[in-house]
């Protein structure tokens, strides 16, 4: 197994037979709009694959935590353009209380290496 940015309480991602388990992927610039936060998730998101020997189009399951479904029209047009739509994974999108009230969006995902 391999730990990837572990502090000790979590880490950003485990590689572990032959998958990449994301921890959940939030911006780091929580002041931005739903737009600036998902460009942002989803850079990360993009960081931590590579790290891991992994990229998007290996995702095969993502899970979408949005603050207010307010959002979700303008997180899909982000996302949209992000993902490759010939291998789009498995997704799903909820809303939940966030760990800070300015994080708008956190996204969860599992990958193939």
């Amino acid at each position: 197994m391999k730990h990837i940015d572990n502090n000790g309480r979590r880490s950003r991602a485990v590689v572990a037979n032959g998958a990449v388990y994301l921890g959940g992927q939030v911006a780091n610039d929580w002041d931005g709009d739903i737009t600036a936060q998902t460009r942002e998730t989803l850079a990360r998101i993009d960081a931590v694959l590579k790290e891991a020997g992994s990229s998007r189009n290996k995702l095969v399951q993502a899970t979408i935590w949005l603050k207010t479904m307010d959002d979700y029209d303008a997180m899909n047009a982000v996302w949209d353009a992000w993902i490759d739509k010939e291998r789009a994974p498995a997704r799903m999108c909820g809303v939940t209380e966030m760990a800070d009230e300015r994080i708008r969006i956190e996204i969860i995902g599992i990958a193939t290496c």
